[in-house]
């Protein structure tokens, strides 16, 4: 997959560039993406994943509250013409801000559900246990449910796309969705009940087979659940998916909540999109998220490497290490991810909201920033000032680990987890760059002067190495190639080669 400008030998990197919270102040969240977009590429970045751009059921919604996936701040829906990042224009000034500056664009793609219809439809349906989705609770009975979608704010105006692939040309209106196209809710308005509804008129298949199996079935997560099994549904969305990708020109989608959906039109929906003209090495990430391998594993072979995953086993390790702090073994910190089992499908992060302490936020970014196994996301909130989990020492941190994987962590990778407070490793470097050595802590009281690493650094025999952080503080390496790396007060530290510069 793509995960940078083609013919570029620097690591890549993708950035989460927004918070749930979000707002800029003093202009829309897309125009502050393409302020921003000349520093993120020189801190490194290769990829920018944004928020979903489509226009949600409420003015403020974020887009996960998916309403038209077709508009993008272009038609005056849900109380305003601009979703809540921006109007159209702003997001493809964004996009192609973020080009001129070498770095690609991925979407955040919300196939599962929508909210927001525009009017009730009476049919018939189940409520079923929300805890067994496959066990009836009620008998079949009259419902009214919010499932049409009419797009009145259109005006009219049909959006239509074509599509030209290996199966031939397709020209068509985009989808308005109604009940005989979708299979559940949660709303019953005649009787004023809530619930997990499946609809059951004979034009209806029940639940897929092909999702998750948490809850008997996990088809439904929210909202009016849309059947990925109907053709015109299938269409529709095969044609937004190149549509999104040729208006925006970005390179991939972020695939949001694939438990629910089923897993045979997702790969098909990946399948085709790769098959747009100039799209073969489209770039996806899947949101599966759960903190056992052992169910993710099921899904990396049912997509057969069409999609890399969040390492969401990772993410539960970071978060266990800073709420136990020394007591936790740092040499078991890959234990369970799926970066150690599978490196070429995992997509590393630290935080997606704020449920890492700051404790160990920066040994986190340093695992994922400079190993060489895995693919890392770093953080809007933990890299920009905000209302959420904003810490300027993080934030600090972060940006010199960046700038240290963008110049020196490259080539062969050699563990040192020997220790339980301290463990560091080695990248060896290449014929462009001299490489890095790493030390992490989950002590602070550790004496930095007794509680040193000692590592082998190759090629580098008789150099002196000093801190990426503090260049007073140096490493003498004898004639075989070892030093002796202390940490630092602050729990991680990076030492390079005297005499190399970013």
């Amino acid at each position: 997959m793509q995960l940078g400008p083609d013919g570029s030998s620097q690591n890549p990197t993708m950035v989460q560039f927004f918070t749930w919270d979000a707002r800029h102040p003093d202009m829309s969240w897309w125009k502050h993406l393409a302020k921003e977009a000349p520093q993120l590429a020189a801190l490194g970045f290769t990829q920018i994943w944004l928020p979903p751009p489509n226009k949600a059921m409420e003015q403020t919604g974020r887009g996960y509250d998916a309403y038209d996936l077709w508009d993008l701040g272009e038609f005056d829906q849900k109380g305003s013409v601009a979703t809540r990042w921006g109007t159209k224009e702003d997001l493809l000034r964004a996009c192609d801000t973020a080009r001129q500056c070498d770095m690609n664009v991925i979407i955040d793609a919300v196939l599962n559900h929508k909210l927001g219809a525009d009017r009730k439809e009476a049919f018939r349906a189940v409520r079923v246990d929300p805890l067994n989705r496959l066990r009836d609770i009620e008998n079949e009975r009259p419902v009214n449910g919010w499932t049409a979608f009419d797009f009145p704010g259109r005006l009219g105006k049909v959006i239509q796309y074509i599509v030209i692939s290996s199966a031939g040309v397709r020209v068509g209106p985009s989808l308005l969705f109604m009940a005989e196209i979708i299979q559940g809710l949660d709303w019953d308005d005649l009787t004023q009940t809530d619930g997990v509804f499946r609809i059951s008129s004979e034009r209806h298949q029940g639940w897929s087979r092909w999702v998750d199996t948490e809850n008997g079935n996990y088809d439904y997560l929210l909202g009016i659940d849309i059947d990925h099994r109907h053709p015109e549904v299938r269409g529709d969305l095969f044609s937004w998916g190149s549509w999104i990708l040729d208006t925006t020109g970005a390179c991939g989608f972020r695939l949001d909540a694939i438990k629910h959906m089923d897993r045979k039109f997702l790969l098909e929906f990946i399948k085709r999109t790769r098959n747009h003209p100039g799209k073969k090495r489209l770039f996806a990430v899947s949101e599966y998220w759960s903190g056992n391998l052992r169910f993710i594993i099921p899904y990396i072979r049912a997509f057969h490497g069409q999609t890399s995953f969040f390492d969401v086993p990772l993410h539960q390790n970071f978060h266990r290490a800073s709420k136990e702090g020394a007591s936790y073994d740092l040499r078991t910190i890959f234990e369970g991810s799926l970066v150690k089992l599978r490196p070429g499908d995992a997509v590393t992060f630290v935080d997606n909201h704020d449920t890492v302490d700051t404790n160990f936020k920066a040994q986190a970014y340093a695992l994922i920033l400079l190993r060489s196994h895995g693919y890392p996301c770093v953080f809007y909130g933990d890299l920009y000032p905000n209302d959420e989990c904003f810490d300027e020492g993080t934030s600090r941190t972060l940006k010199q680990l960046l700038l240290a994987r963008k110049s020196f962590a490259y080539g062969p990778m050699v563990d040192y987890f020997e220790r339980r407070n301290c463990i560091g490793f080695v990248r060896m470097g290449d014929s462009d760059h001299a490489g890095c050595v790493v030390v992490l802590s989950n002590n602070p009281m550790m004496d930095p002067t007794t509680s040193k690493v000692r590592m082998n650094v190759g090629p580098h025999q008789g150099a002196t190495f000093h801190s990426l952080f503090d260049d007073t503080r140096t490493v003498a390496i004898d004639h075989d190639g070892w030093g002796a790396f202390p940490s630092s007060e602050d729990c991680v530290e990076v030492w390079i080669k005297t005499g190399e510069h970013r």
